[in-house]
């Protein structure tokens, strides 16, 4: 099914994604509307265009390929599925992300990640191509965030990367651990047991976008994880 959007309306849009029996859908002519995607599950919705904020949120298995850049908030609360960027993406994304993948193959905004979290098999995936803002990863409960820093010099994060961390894992592929972390973050270089970790979530991305695997796996990686030393003490005990 194939959907010239236009100035269309996204609750009109999200309506004939859910009521066609096609499974394949293709959107052009996407021109900001927000929430495309919106709790849906078992389509492949192609965007022409640049959607707008909360692609995809709350999304429970359907997977979303975007042929542009996306804004703010994209996979918000999202449960399952993918969604995969062949650009830019904004602000928060994978905001409160239960489960699923984003694969991002430029850059993306400030707090990535933030509130992120995981349980039992469901575990929320963000690889960032490029590099992002400040505030990587913050209040991060569960998942994995890999940024690759392709085409960046040095770290590729911004400032207060893990701020209130307390679960899951963050990978950056470059060789200086960031300045100024928290003391709620531990970093140290990955091991190849951890590369083993990310192997096939490298793979999807290579695939996706084009990238020799060998090229990009077969660098060095800093691992940010949760100190488990009471990182959140302050807040319960005083001296």
């Amino acid at each position: 099914m194939k959907i010239t959007v236009g100035d269309t309306y996204y609750t009109e849009i999200n309506e004939q994604i859910r009521n066609t029996a096609d499974t394949e859908i293709i959107l052009d002519k996407v021109y900001g509307q927000r929430y495309i995607g919106c709790g849906i599950k078992g389509k492949t919705i192609t965007i022409n265009g640049t959607p707008g904020n909360a692609l995809g949120s709350y999304m429970d298995g359907a997977d979303v390929i975007v042929n542009g850049n996306a804004q703010d908030a994209t996979g918000d609360t999202m449960n399952d599925g993918s969604i995969i960027i062949h650009g830019n993406c904004g602000d928060t994304t994978g905001y409160g992300m239960r489960g699923g993948k984003i694969l991002i193959k430029g850059n993306a905004g400030y707090r990535v990640g933030i509130h992120m979290k995981e349980y039992k098999e469901q575990k929320p995936i963000v690889v960032v191509g490029g590099k992002t803002g400040d505030f990587l990863g913050e209040y991060q409960a569960g998942g994995i965030i890999i940024v690759l820093g392709i085409g960046v010099d040095g770290i590729p994060v911004g400032s207060f990367c893990g701020t209130g961390m307390h679960g899951g894992a963050i990978y950056l592929r470059c060789n200086d651990i960031p300045e100024g972390l928290p003391p709620q973050v531990s970093a140290t270089s990955v091991t190849e047991e951890d590369k083993k970790q990310i192997d096939s979530i490298i793979g999807d991305f290579c695939k996706s976008f084009g990238y020799d695997k060998n090229d990009i796996l077969n660098s060095n990686y800093i691992k940010l994880t949760a100190n488990t030393k009471n990182p959140y003490k302050q807040l319960y005990t005083h001296n």
